[in-house]
């Protein structure tokens, strides 16, 4: 196997999932989660409304949800890895929190709140976020 695949304190491939990385990931997903609710249903903020004329400006058009971000870091994480608290336990621990907090956000909590999981690939026309 490749060197760079290995582990470098316990030479296994990958991060060790143990229960203070599981842990960071888990704290880590719920305090994303409360920001995003706290936002979208305290300030009536929405994302796709938000940053349509800033962000979707640089994207084209496409909304970048933090889920992508996080399955970005997800692999980058696994693949630099060396010891907890290295840039890749960070990176993984940071890509997990991110890619739940989206699906737990979109799929557990608009949904069942909103009537749809307001997950777009594009950000609405402006003749629609005016609605």
């Amino acid at each position: 196997m490749p060197g760079f695949l290995k582990n470098r304190r316990t030479a296994q491939p990958g991060i060790k999932l143990d229960r203070y990385t599981l842990a960071w990931c888990v704290g880590l997903t719920l305090f994303i989660e409360l920001v995003c609710v706290v936002l979208r249903f305290g300030f009536n903020q929405s994302s796709s409304v938000a940053t349509a004329s800033t962000i979707g400006v640089i994207t084209f058009g496409y909304r970048v949800h933090h889920g992508y971000i996080g399955a970005l870091l997800i692999p980058i994480g696994i693949l630099t890895f060396s010891q907890r608290w290295s840039w890749g336990w960070v990176c993984f621990v940071a890509g997990v929190g991110l890619f739940a907090s989206d699906a737990i956000h979109h799929f557990l909590v608009l949904w069942p709140i909103t009537g749809s999981p307001q997950f777009d690939l594009v950000y609405p026309s402006s003749a629609a976020a005016d609605e």
